[in-house]
């Protein structure tokens, strides 16, 4: 075997089954290792498995710190990210052992945006309730005042963070005649033009709006940025929906924002402990929950999973990888 053959068959170590095309194209250029069982690894597991392994293909609830590249060794040369955002990854510790990082951003704009706007339908015209008083066989009938819900047509969105996904929300909402406000961490006056959304900082934007819509990534300053406050600041007519990072929200507080009437509705799609929910939640009738879903259609999946593969197949062949997120001494 040549030493480019060499090379390419590292051992890399995949947490957790993908699609069968992303494991072939992983398998023709690394010796692949792969747990049997569709489930996440434990700690320990993990931290037993990527020993001596070049490169790491993780996934979002893999936690990547000191101690697991402590644990993988020197030979660890790429952690790629199975996901969009890369709060999962200490990010310092991989640069200060030279390891590239990678992630899998633009393939599940469509994805998730398409979701975001399902849960703003499903919380305004109240789907998911209806949808559970059918099947419980509930009492009903038609009637003038029956389950009336909100219309979004003609109304004001406003996007917290304008980035690939929030861009892909707005042109989304030109079909519903809106009005759109935006914030952003830095001004994209080309891009507001373009998509005819109006700048606004974050208290304006939440007086102002009929549905908040939420796609930052989760950073110190992001965490917990949707609290009492910023619940108290909207209208009580409005509805609150979150598909970007679950600690981004106070759930205790939207909770007891939902149940005291200080906004209308809400629809979530990840949350501060998942999968864990916060109980308040759990009970109201008036918040739609979905189960991280924001990715989950067979071609975004797919989709990332080789985007996640040519990663970590560049660097170990000491190329450029299609997506990274850093690298050593940044």
């Amino acid at each position: 075997m040549s030493d480019r053959e060499n090379h390419e068959r590292r051992p890399v170590l995949l947490t957790r089954p993908l699609a069968p095309e992303v494991e072939a194209f992983l398998r023709s250029h690394t010796d692949l290792q792969v747990p049997l069982e569709d489930r996440p690894l434990a700690r320990s597991e993990l931290l037993a498995r990527v020993e001596g392994v070049a490169g790491l293909l993780a996934m979002l609830t893999d936690r990547i710190d000191e101690e697991v590249l402590e644990a993988a060794g020197p030979s660890l040369e790429v952690v790629a990210d199975h996901a969009v955002g890369y709060d999962n990854v200490d990010l310092a510790a991989c640069a200060r052992r030279g390891i590239v990082v990678t992630n899998t951003p633009d393939v599940l704009t469509d994805a998730t945006a398409d979701l975001a706007w399902g849960l703003i339908l499903a919380a305004a015209r109240r789907i998911a309730e209806g949808d559970r008083l059918v099947r419980a066989h509930g009492p009903w009938e038609w009637s003038p005042s029956f389950m009336l819900g909100r219309e979004v047509t003609g109304k004001t969105l406003g996007i917290v963070g304008l980035g690939r996904i929030g861009q892909a929300v707005a042109r989304r909402a030109a079909g519903f005649s809106m009005r759109l406000l935006a914030q952003s961490r830095r001004p994209q006056p080309e891009t507001e033009d373009a998509l005819g959304v109006v700048p606004r900082e974050l208290d304006a934007l939440l007086t102002e709006s009929d549905i908040v819509t939420v796609h930052v990534p989760l950073a110190g300053e992001t965490r917990r940025m949707f609290s009492e406050k910023e619940f108290r600041a909207m209208k009580p007519t409005a509805i609150f929906v979150n598909t970007s990072r679950g600690p981004v929200v106070d759930e205790a507080a939207l909770a007891a924002a939902l149940s005291s009437g200080e906004i209308a509705a809400a629809g979530l799609d990840v949350y501060e402990r998942e999968p864990e929910v916060h109980p308040a939640l759990l009970g109201l009738e008036n918040v739609v929950l979905a189960p991280h879903l924001g990715s989950a259609t067979v071609e975004t999946r797919l989709a990332m999973g080789m985007l996640a593969a040519r990663n970590l197949v560049a660097v170990l062949h000491g190329e450029p990888p299609p997506t990274p997120v850093g690298s050593a001494g940044e």
